[in-house]
């Protein structure tokens, strides 16, 4: 079984910018969005189509809360892609994935677009849970476990919807 072990950050500033090594627009969406909730209440999985440049991904991820869960991801043809999208899926994200290599460690920091213009946030996976990783300056709040910041959760509530309060967990407009 494939494991995640994925953490999240806010950004304080853009001097992450300089550091780009690779920039490619994506757009994904979930053809069954799990949301963490009650055990009753909640799917035992989520189930996303990206695409990503010439590239389309099925990916089906463990719906539990936390920085490690169970992820599988399959390459699909980009027709089928683009047509899951456009007729599947209850909403599309649109972002931008920067990579940005810190000694030897790569963040992948996605700016996102349209309804969610203004988030900014910065991932890392890493090998084990308690893995060390370098803290360029420029990383910011950890929002790992704070669910608004899911990719699932931004298709029902982006980011341009959030409150002010919500908004001000960090800086993420850089």
């Amino acid at each position: 079984m494939a494991t995640e072990i994925e953490r999240k950050f806010l950004l304080r500033d853009a001097s992450w910018r300089s550091a780009i090594e690779h920039s490619e627009p994506m757009r994904q969406g979930y053809l069954l969005g799990a949301q963490v909730r009650m055990p009753a209440e909640r799917a035992l999985a989520s189930v996303r189509v990206r695409v990503d440049g010439t590239r389309a991904w099925l990916n089906v991820k463990q719906a539990v809360a936390g920085i490690a869960r169970a992820e599988f991801e399959y390459a699909i043809p980009l027709a089928d892609a683009q047509a899951m999208l456009a007729t599947l899926c209850g909403g599309v994200l649109q972002k931008t994935r920067h990579l940005v290599r810190v000694d030897g460690t790569l963040f992948e920091i996605d700016e996102f677009a349209g309804d969610n213009a203004g988030l900014i946030v910065a991932e890392v996976e890493l090998p084990a849970e308690d893995a060390p990783f370098p803290r360029p300056p420029w990383l910011g709040v950890e929002v790992s476990t704070v669910r608004r910041y899911y990719n699932v959760s931004l298709i029902d509530y982006p980011y341009q919807q959030w409150s002010a309060i919500e908004q001000d967990a960090g800086d993420s407009t850089c």
